[in-house]
């Protein structure tokens, strides 16, 4: 028999917790057992004195088998389950064709994500653009459109990791959100949930990334790759560049029409295209599904040539309960805004700059994200047309084109864009668009 205020004593001491008291602390974070002061105090503990690999395994399964853990062999399906999980950015709309492009290629994709909250677009958000898309099946309509589609993109239950829901809403009003030990377990505990075979992690790094630096980028990267493969679940990571918008639109309509436009070959932006590429090829990999990165690139290009993952978005989105035709005619379906006002650059010159997280906010300011949980969203607001670095500008050129309910919202947005970029004489070298892939695990101490 363990005592709550005995295990947050030992981690206070910076000693490490077995198994068997994490297992206890967790399992009454469900019941109610442990109380909101001790999981704040443990979260504490921790905050200051980390966790070692072995605890950080144990922690992140107890919060996966807090609530129910899918499985699928049940299923028989003929090939993989897989999935990717992005710390989230402004512009990245990647998980709309990523998910049809692997399923187009022998995956299968069960992707529950989440909403977005500060600067970042949650992929749920985008899914809510589309009328009658149901972001919240029930279980055995998720099973089907899996097995039958090989892709659903959902929300996150209620019966998945309820123990990390309770925690991290403590952690959040506790100042102790940043603790790289906690991030692993919350979004490993959710994502493993879902009883994949494979996990790729999209780890940010830049001005509109999650974590502050790319040292703690890598870090987070390095952390989410041990865990997984010690959890069970092969798991890899790529950081990916967010110093600028990943794609040159911001905003829920807007971004869905972007990722239809890109599966169906209207448009494919460079940067966009090279970190879905990589995140798809690197899934392909991890899975078995291709031997090597350049083997699986090529079934990714002709899943998109010859209109196999457009295929797949459009079974997807009709079998969730959305309009079949939506890729013939999404004027008839998506948002628009009635106000569409160009940015014009207040000087000539190169961007050399962008504060990227500026750029998600002022997403936010139009209605196009939440500032609170319950907020509503205006799915029809946003940016596209967002200039890239390097790219040379005329006074009066246009840095973005902003898509607003009102005048006044329009306004305020077109200050917010000119105020996030920086222009200058000379031209910089382009930013990586991928940094590193990490495979490898290494220990983990205090």
């Amino acid at each position: 028999m363990f005592l709550n205020q005995e295990i947050i004593r030992k981690k206070r001491n910076g000693l490490a917790l077995s198994v068997q008291e994490i297992e206890f602390f967790v399992a009454g974070i469900t019941t109610g057992a442990t109380t909101e002061g001790q999981i704040a105090a443990l979260a504490m503990a921790v905050y200051f004195n980390d966790m070692d690999m072995d605890e950080r395994v144990a922690f992140t399964l107890a919060m996966r088998d807090s609530g129910r853990v899918l499985e699928w062999r049940s299923l028989d399906l003929p090939g993989p389950v897989v999935d990717k999980h992005s710390t989230g950015g402004v512009g990245d709309v990647v998980s709309l064709m990523l998910g049809p492009m692997v399923a187009a290629c022998g995956g299968f994709v069960p992707m529950i994500s989440g909403r977005g909250l500060g600067h970042t677009g949650g992929t749920l958000d985008k899914f809510d653009a589309i009328p009658g898309y149901s972001t919240v099946p029930d279980a055995a309509l998720f099973r089907k459109v899996v097995r039958e589609v090989g892709v659903a993109i959902i929300g996150q239950t209620a019966e998945l990791a309820p123990a990390d829901k309770r925690f991290y809403s403590i952690r959040d009003t506790t100042a102790t959100v940043e603790s790289v030990a906690m991030i692993t377990g919350s979004i490993l505990s959710k994502k493993l949930s879902a009883g994949l075979d494979a996990l790729v992690m999209d780890v940010k790094v830049g001005s509109g990334a999650f974590m502050p630096s790319f040292d703690k980028s890598v870090d987070l990267a390095e952390s989410i790759v041990a865990v997984g493969n010690g959890a069970g679940t092969r798991t890899s990571a790529i950081l990916t560049d967010m110093n600028e918008s990943l794609g040159p639109v911001a905003g829920n309509a807007l971004e869905v029409r972007l990722a239809m436009d890109y599966l169906t070959g209207r448009s494919r932006p460079a940067r966009l295209h090279e970190v879905t590429m990589a995140l798809c090829a690197e899934m392909l990999v991890l899975s078995g599904l291709a031997a090597t990165g350049t083997e699986a690139r090529a079934k990714l290009q002709l899943a998109l040539d010859s209109g196999a993952a457009a295929e797949r978005f459009a079974r997807m989105v009709a079998a969730l309960g959305g309009p079949a035709d939506l890729l013939e005619r999404p004027d008839a379906y998506l948002e628009q805004a009635p106000v569409i006002v160009p940015v014009p650059s207040l000087r000539a010159g190169f961007a050399t700059t962008v504060d990227c997280r500026s750029l998600g906010l002022a997403v936010v300011s139009l209605g196009g994200g939440r500032r609170r949980p319950q907020d509503a969203i205006d799915f029809a607001v946003g940016l596209t047309g967002l200039a890239e670095l390097g790219q040379e500008l005329a006074v009066g050129a246009p840095l973005a084109m902003v898509h607003a309910r009102t005048e006044a919202a329009a306004e305020q947005a077109v200050r917010e864009v000119q105020a996030a970029y920086q222009l200058g004489p000379i031209k910089a070298a382009p930013n990586l668009v991928t940094y590193r892939t990490i495979r490898t695990i290494r220990t983990i101490g205090p």
